[in-house]
């Protein structure tokens, strides 16, 4: 049996588990909150074995992700001095942060919602738009449109390429499960000696 084959049928495992869902939602918390890492690491894989269910996927990632945003923004609104402080310190991401906090200001709406489709990491919006008591519906309706966007076109891309997003991921499903392995424990180990 090949290395791909055995991350497939892990996947596969996963993918047929009752609980896959509510692993997806609160790993997608935890991309908001803690872990620096894109979601569509996970979330294309299980997106591409899950083609029935994609928009329930997208959905139920989407509401992960507001629910772990929602934390970080009480986070920066009520605890910023001890826990915001040293969750910026965590995860090294002090320049960011610093230069959030000045978008924020001029055009807070606009900011989240660039943070929330690029690769900055979304906790310094969190703590920023918390600490500088910006809006809280605000800072949902910014957040959730562009995390929607990035989801939902995802799914739209997963569907429109259909059994050739299938034949690659059954190619590189290996790779792709070890890359995603290295790249978190690189990352946890960074945000934890940097």
């Amino acid at each position: 049996m090949t290395e791909n084959t055995k991350t497939q049928q892990w996947y596969q495992k996963l993918a047929r588990s009752p609980h896959a869902l509510v692993l997806l939602f609160f790993l997608s918390a935890l991309e908001a909150t803690l872990l620096p890492i894109a979601l569509e690491l996970v979330l294309v894989p299980y997106m591409v074995l899950e083609r029935k269910r994609i928009w329930l996927v997208s959905t139920v990632a989407l509401a992960g992700f507001l629910a772990g945003a929602i934390g970080g923004y009480y986070i920066g609104f009520a605890l910023f001095d001890t826990a915001g402080e040293w969750f910026i310190n965590y995860l090294s991401i002090q320049d960011y942060y610093q230069e959030f906090q000045e978008t924020l200001k001029e055009d807070g709406f606009a900011a989240i919602f660039l943070v929330g489709v690029t690769p900055v990491p979304f906790q310094v919006a969190m703590l920023a738009a918390g600490a500088g008591d910006y809006p809280l519906s605000l800072f949902l309706l910014a957040a959730g449109i562009a995390r929607a966007l990035r989801y939902y076109v995802l799914a739209l891309i997963v569907l429109w390429l259909g059994p050739y997003t299938e034949r690659l991921w059954g190619k590189y499903a290996g790779p792709v499960g070890w890359s995603i392995l290295i790249m978190a424990g690189t990352m946890l180990l960074l945000t934890q000696f940097l």
